[in-house]
């Protein structure tokens, strides 16, 4: 009898966590989507990729027309 009894904690006591971590992760996702809501995304501008020298003693393919100086 008291396994029965132990189980049924056990089995209540997940459930009520599992309930509370449900509305906990449900909160958060409200909360995200107001503070979405509220400030429109930006758009980070960055900077342009330059082609920068390679350093010497990297090897690359023989008919590459990019290649610079190889040692």
């Amino acid at each position: 009898m008291f396994a029965v009894y132990a189980a049924e904690q056990q089995y209540r006591h997940d459930t009520w966590s599992r309930d509370r971590e449900h509305a906990i992760l449900a909160s958060i996702k409200e909360r995200r989507a107001a503070v979405a809501s509220r400030h429109p995304a930006r758009v980070i501008a960055r900077p342009q990729r330059v082609a920068w020298a390679r350093p010497i003693g990297l090897h690359v393919a023989e008919n590459d027309p990019a290649a610079c100086a190889v040692a």
